[in-house]
């Protein structure tokens, strides 16, 4: 592998929450226990909410049920993807993360489902 690839990591954030913050929270810290795997491997990991929730925030959003949501959310992560050359889809039920897959997919942009397909994978008793 000759470059870092910038690796969108896609899995449940909203979906099963009500927008309970501490179901999302746990759905937040589930996509981020991706990340040490992606970046332990040479790579930079990217995750959609990282971006929206502070444009959602500094938007003068009340929250993911005020209607700006809509008008980040799922945006953000498709015009992450214009910069991503490949897409982690952790399992779950999740509009926005089988969205990102078709996106990507539409793109030609590689979509894995484990960690371990990423290219140059580093287990963690290697690192």
């Amino acid at each position: 592998m000759t470059k870092p690839l910038m690796i969108l990591i896609a899995g449940p954030y909203r979906s099963g929450t009500d927008d309970e913050p501490a179901r999302l929270a746990a759905n937040l810290r589930a996509l981020e226990a991706a990340a040490w795997p992606v970046f332990r491997s040479g790579h930079v990991p990217m995750i959609g909410e990282w971006v929206a929730l502070p444009v959602l925030s500094s938007a003068g959003a009340e929250g993911l049920g005020d209607p700006l949501a809509e008008q980040v959310m799922y945006p953000t992560a498709e015009r992450l993807l214009q910069h991503c050359d490949g897409v982690l889809r952790l399992p779950g039920a999740s509009r926005g993360a089988d969205q990102d897959v078709a996106i990507a997919r539409e793109r030609g942009i590689p979509v894995w489902h484990s960690v371990e397909e990423i290219p140059g994978y580093v287990a963690d008793d290697a690192a």
